[in-house]
C-alpha cells in the first residue's frame, strides 16, 4: 500500500510538472510569435485607431516615432531607404524635424539629399520629408523619394535648352541672309549664292522640326495599337530607297543581304523610319567610294525568337566615351560632319525610343577609324510567318532562291552607281 502511494504521488507531482512546463512553454510562444520583426510593420498599441491601416496604403515611406524617439512603425519602403536602423531614425536632419514638431506642433517640410544605400559612387537620393504630429506623443514622417522626378525635370530642362538652341541657329541664319539678299539686291550673283545658302538653312530647320515631331509621337503613341506584320526585307528596300540620292553622290555602295522572308511585328512608319535613320547615319558618316551592308537574320532567345537587322558602314567609327551617349538626344559624335549633312542629332533617339516601344532594343559596335554596326533587335511576328504562307500576296515572287546564311550579302546586292 506505501509502495503504491509512494507511485501515485510521484505521478500526479510529474503530471503537474508537465502541466507547468507546458504552460510557460506555450506563453513564451505566443510572445515569441508577437515579436516584431524587420520584414513585418512594427505596430504598438499606442497607434491611434485606423492609423495603421491608413499608412499601410500610402505610397510614401513612413515612420512613427514615439517620445523617446523610438520607432514605433516603420513601412518596408523606410527600412529600403535607409531611414530606420537598429530601431531608431537615422538621418539627423529628420530628427530633430520630429524633435522640433513634438516641442511645438507645427508641421514642417523639407528636400534633402541622402547617400544612396549599397554604391560607392556617391550618388545622392533626393527625398521630400514632411513631418507631422500624430495624437499627444506621436510623431508621423512621410518620405517620399523625389530621385526620378528630379531626373525626368533635368531631361526636360535639358531638352527644352537643346531645342532653342538648336532652333536659334537656322532662324538666325536666314534672318542674316534675307538682309544680306536685300543689301546686295544689285548682285545677282550675291543674290543666287545668298538663296541657296536660305535654301540649305530652311531644310535643316524642316527636318529639326519634323524629327521633333516624330521623337514625340514615337514618345506618347501606342505603336501597337496599329500593329500589324512588316516585311522586313520592304522596310531594308525602303530605308535604301531613302538613301539612294546621298549615297550615288558619294559613290557609296549599298549591300542588302541576310535571311529573306522575316517578318516583325508592329508599325510599319515608325519601323521604317527608324531603320532608314541608320542607314542615313550610316551614309553620312561614311567616307566616299566605301560600302553600307544592311543584313538581317533570326535569332533564337529564351524570350521567343527575333530578328536583328545590322547597319554597317566602313566611316570614322565612334569612341569608347561616345559610345554610351550617341542615342542621346542631341548629342552628335561630331558636330562638323553633322552640321555639313544637315544632321539633327535626334536620328539615333528616335530610333532607340522606336526599339524600346515595340519590345526591342538598338545595340552599337564601333572602332575608331574601323567603321560601326547598329543592331536593331526586334521580338519577331510569328503569326505573320503562317500568314504570309495562307496569302500569296504576302510572298516573294516564285522561284525565289533558299535563304542564305545570316548576314551574308546576296549573290547580286543592289550597288548604287
Amino acid at each position: 500500500m506505501d509502495v503504491n502511494a509512494a507511485v501515485a504521488a510521484a505521478a500526479a507531482i510529474a503530471g503537474v510538472l508537465t502541466g507547468v512546463i507546458a504552460v510557460l512553454a506555450f506563453r513564451w510562444s505566443e510572445r515569441d510569435q508577437k515579436r516584431p520583426t524587420r520584414s513585418s510593420l512594427h505596430t504598438d498599441p499606442m497607434l491611434p485607431p485606423g492609423v495603421d491601416t491608413v499608412l499601410s496604403v500610402l505610397r510614401s515611406s513612413a515612420v512613427v516615432l514615439d517620445e523617446a524617439d523610438a520607432v514605433v512603425k516603420a513601412s518596408s519602403a523606410a527600412y529600403a531607404l535607409g531611414l530606420v536602423r537598429g530601431g531608431k531614425l537615422s538621418v539627423e536632419p529628420m530628427l530633430q524635424m520630429a524633435r522640433d514638431t513634438r516641442r511645438d506642433g507645427e508641421i514642417r517640410q523639407v528636400e534633402l539629399d541622402l547617400p544612396r544605400r549599397g554604391t560607392g559612387r556617391g550618388e545622392a537620393l533626393a527625398v521630400s520629408a514632411r513631418v507631422a504630429p500624430l495624437g499627444s506623443r506621436l510623431v508621423l514622417l512621410l518620405v517620399e523619394d523625389l530621385t526620378e522626378a528630379r531626373r525626368i525635370e533635368a531631361v526636360r530642362r535639358d531638352f527644352v535648352a537643346n531645342v532653342s538652341h538648336e532652333l536659334k541657329t537656322p532662324v538666325g541664319a536666314l534672318s542674316l541672309l534675307s538682309e544680306a539678299v536685300m543689301d546686295a539686291s544689285e548682285d545677282p550673283e550675291a543674290v543666287l549664292r545668298f538663296a541657296g545658302r536660305m535654301q540649305i538653312e530652311a531644310t535643316r530647320l524642316t527636318n529639326l522640326v519634323q524629327e521633333l515631331i516624330d521623337l514625340s509621337r514615337v514618345q506618347n503613341d501606342d505603336p501597337l495599337e496599329d500593329a500589324e506584320p512588316v516585311r522586313v526585307d520592304e522596310l531594308v528596300a525602303e530605308a535604301i530607297d531613302r538613301c539612294r540620292h546621298q549615297a550615288g553622290a558619294k559613290q557609296i555602295t549599298m549591300a542588302s543581304g541576310g535571311t529573306a522572308e522575316l517578318h516583325v511585328w508592329g508599325n510599319r512608319g515608325q519601323l521604317a523610319a527608324a531603320l532608314g535613320n541608320l542607314v542615313e547615319n550610316a551614309v553620312n558618316y561614311s567616307p566616299a567610294r566605301t560600302r553600307v551592308g544592311i543584313a538581317a537574320r533570326q535569332v533564337t532567345a529564351p524570350g521567343g525568337d527575333h530578328i536583328e537587322v545590322a547597319v554597317t558602314d566602313q566611316g570614322i567609327g565612334i569612341s569608347e566615351k561616345d559610345k554610351e551617349r550617341v542615342f542621346e538626344r542631341f548629342y552628335r559624335v561630331d558636330p562638323a560632319r553633322s552640321r555639313a549633312t544637315g544632321g539633327t542629332g535626334l536620328g539615333l533617339a528616335i530610333v532607340k525610343h522606336v526599339a524600346a516601344s515595340h519590345g526591342g532594343e538598338v545595340t552599337v559596335w564601333s572602332s575608331e577609324g574601323q567603321g560601326s554596326t547598329f543592331t536593331l533587335r526586334l521580338p519577331e511576328a510569328g503569326a505573320a510567318r503562317d500568314r504570309a504562307h495562307q496569302h500569296p500576296d504576302l510572298d516573294d515572287e516564285a522561284g525565289a532562291s533558299p535563304d542564305p546564311s545570316p548576314y551574308e550579302p546576296l549573290p547580286a546586292p543592289e550597288v548604287l552607281p
